[in-house]
């Protein structure tokens, strides 16, 4: 059973940056499909970004700020944000699902993860 553990989130002025990890309890293999998910109060769960193998995908409203990267021998995925603006304000989640193909992992509207992290608070004034 996987355990997926955030940490990184803080308080930030706009147009500063922030590193989000998550460690996980297993092995986070290639072809395994993780992302990071926000949900603000009062708002929808958002998928902001996600990867499997080495193809990554990012949602609209963070395109060319936020990238998101693993790193199979530490197990850990990483969350670089930059560019933080207000409505970035969210809790922050790490995901995965090792069922998803490459097309599914890709669909961020949906983010059809199984495995959740507890999740890391990011605010941005």
């Amino acid at each position: 059973h996987v355990q997926l553990v955030e940490s990184g989130g803080g308080s930030v002025q706009a147009g500063g940056s922030l590193r989000l990890s998550c460690a996980s309890s297993g092995s986070i293999y290639g072809t395994l499909c993780m992302g990071w998910v926000r949900q603000a109060p009062g708002k929808e769960r958002e998928g902001v970004a996600s990867t499997r193998g080495v193809i990554t995908w990012n949602a609209d409203s963070v395109k060319g700020r936020f990238l998101i990267s693993r790193d199979s021998v530490e197990n850990t995925v990483y969350l670089q944000m930059n560019s933080l603006k207000p409505e970035d304000t969210a809790m922050y989640y790490c995901a995965a699902n090792p069922g998803l193909s490459y097309s599914q992992c890709r669909d961020l509207r949906r983010a059809d993860f199984e495995i959740w992290g507890q999740g890391t608070q990011v605010t941005v004034s």
